[in-house]
């Protein structure tokens, strides 16, 4: 099963080369593309990725920051893999848990397979703030839907290609998740979940989530609640 693994990138170029490296050398033997969308850094993200590229690495420069929900799509309609896989350009989700992502789907048990930082023992915690409001808009998630995730906003979010396409998103920032997450539920496909490991970066690392993507993603889930999937 071949996999397009989505990387969008914005001023990221301290950590773009080893979240490369981390990507193919954690998961060897295994059919990866990997499509990095710089969205218009000013750092060398685009010089960095390049220089890092490995045979399956396609590297696409957007001339202007446009939003982590515009990189995605750019990445996904380069996509030539059965399934994509979303990976922050950061540290923060290590690529060795590609295989448990990947399992349910290639077992046929799922088309859709969320990473949960809190369903694995042992996982630092981002800022308070980042943690509850993390926690709040998973609650409001399953109120709204009826659904059992524990963990909406997380950066690992695995879907068959098709389906994901099939969704005609509109996001351009980090209203990617609650759209997906709306638009998979919507169509009353389950969410399987999965343990993952975390490690939090500081906002002086370069982590970019404010408190009112939070807001977005609330009002996002609510917004989509009563439409078609």
């Amino acid at each position: 099963m071949k996999v397009s693994v989505l990387v969008p990138a914005y001023n990221e170029a301290k950590t773009i080369a080893a979240c490369l490296e981390a990507v193919y050398g954690r998961n060897p033997g295994r059919d990866l593309e990997v499509i990095v969308v710089d969205d218009g850094s000013t750092d060398g993200t685009y010089e960095a990725a390049r220089a890092a590229a490995k045979t399956g690495t396609v590297v696409i420069k957007h001339e202007k920051n446009s939003g982590k929900g515009m990189a995605i799509r750019t990445a996904l309609a380069a996509a030539t893999g059965e399934v994509v896989l979303i990976q922050d350009a950061d540290l923060e989700y290590d690529p060795a848990d590609y295989a448990k992502l990947l399992l349910p789907i290639e077992q046929g048990n799922a088309e859709v397979v969320y990473g949960s930082r809190h369903l694995a023992a042992g996982n630092e915690r981002s800022y308070a703030r980042y943690y509850w409001g993390g926690r709040l808009v998973s609650v409001w998630c399953n109120f709204l839907y009826g659904s059992s995730i524990t963990d909406e906003p997380t950066c690992y979010k695995v879907f068959k290609t098709s389906l994901l396409r099939s969704f005609d998103l509109k996001c351009t920032g980090f209203e990617f998740c609650p759209e997906a997450t709306a638009k998979t539920l919507l169509r009353g496909i389950s969410i399987f979940e999965v343990p993952i490991s975390y490690r939090p970066r500081r906002i002086e690392e370069g982590k970019k989530i404010r408190w009112h993507d939070g807001v977005e993603a609330l009002w996002t889930l609510l917004r989509l609640r009563w439409t078609r999937g």
